[in-house]
């Protein structure tokens, strides 16, 4: 009983952590992030930070595992949910934009940022695995939307000849993209803007008629 209440203490100080980190880091970068701050916010010493992760390689290695996980399980409860209301693919990828502007207007103050454009535009602090895990992330957004692309060419051959992956890839360059502008102007809702016009534009390339 003791035991299993130390290894839940141990494993929510270290959501506790990552919490805490990907907050920093959204805000001002890896670079600007100390370990420090972090631990100073958690309550913890840096012994106790260096128990849960050995340097800032591993934080960030484990922020992109993070990141990857609710990802996924957000793309993966919009994309489910489209599946409900339609079976058709074309709509299922309008109906899940639709969900994301949604979900980026709820959000207080705007989307606060991406963990992986953080780790690629500062990856000269990190080792190759942090590398290998960014990549990861970004081609597990493109695996879950590339079957659907092609499952629409099937359904409404295209205006003009598109790959499905690269179509993958340009919704995740919008959103992307779009969070980067978004801070960029003070402006939160440029994001939610972005995400409706690609959804207008992906209708405008594949829609009949």
């Amino acid at each position: 009983m003791e035991q299993d209440i130390a290894v839940r203490s141990s494993r929510g100080k270290r959501d506790r952590i990552l919490e805490v980190a990907h907050d920093a880091v959204v805000a001002k970068g890896f670079d600007a992030t100390s370990i420090d701050e972090i631990a100073a916010a958690v309550e913890i010493s840096r012994a106790g930070f260096f128990y849960h992760f050995p340097d800032k390689n591993a934080l960030a290695r484990a922020l992109i595992e993070r990141h990857i996980e609710q990802e996924a399980a957000m793309v993966q409860g919009m994309l489910a949910r489209a599946e409900e209301l339609s079976d058709d693919p074309l709509q299922q990828v309008l109906i899940t934009l639709r969900l994301m502007a949604e979900s980026f207007v709820e959000m207080p103050g705007g989307y606060p940022g991406c963990i992986l454009a953080s780790a690629t535009y500062q990856d000269r602090l990190f080792d190759a695995e942090v590398k290998a895990a960014n990549r990861r992330a970004l081609l597990a957004f493109r695996e879950r939307l590339q079957g659907l692309f092609a499952r629409i060419a099937e359904a409404y051959p295209p205006r003009e000849p598109v790959d499905s992956g690269e179509m993958a890839d340009m919704v995740n360059t919008v959103l992307e993209g779009a969070i980067i502008l978004a801070r960029g102007m003070g402006e939160p809702e440029v994001l939610v803007r972005q995400v409706l016009l690609a959804r207008q534009m992906i209708k405008a390339l594949y829609q009949r008629g």
